[in-house]
């Protein structure tokens, strides 16, 4: 239907956004580990931590997953961190 269409037309562009955000912080910064509290933009590091999770649902199978090939090579194009587990000090 037309407004399933238009909503999913608006989730890819905002994806879309996403991605050219952390893209920006990877050509200022380096990487792509966006610090959980990161003051020019808060929001970037809970879209990456959740593009972690979909990777994993992607892996097994799952289909709640809005990750795709073309995401998963777009990502590692940049560098992505698949993985980014912090280290506890004991």
């Amino acid at each position: 239907n037309k407004v399933g269409f238009e909503w999913e037309s608006q989730k890819i562009q905002s994806w879309e956004r996403r991605y050219e955000e952390l893209t920006s912080f990877v050509k200022e910064f380096g990487h792509t580990r966006v610090p959980k509290k990161f003051p020019k933009n808060p929001s970037l590091w809970r879209w990456v931590a959740c593009q972690r999770q979909n990777y994993q649902k992607y892996l097994k199978g799952d289909s709640s997953s809005n990750m795709t090939e073309s995401r998963i090579q777009l990502l590692n194009k940049i560098g992505f961190v698949w993985e980014c587990r912090q280290k506890r000090s004991l």
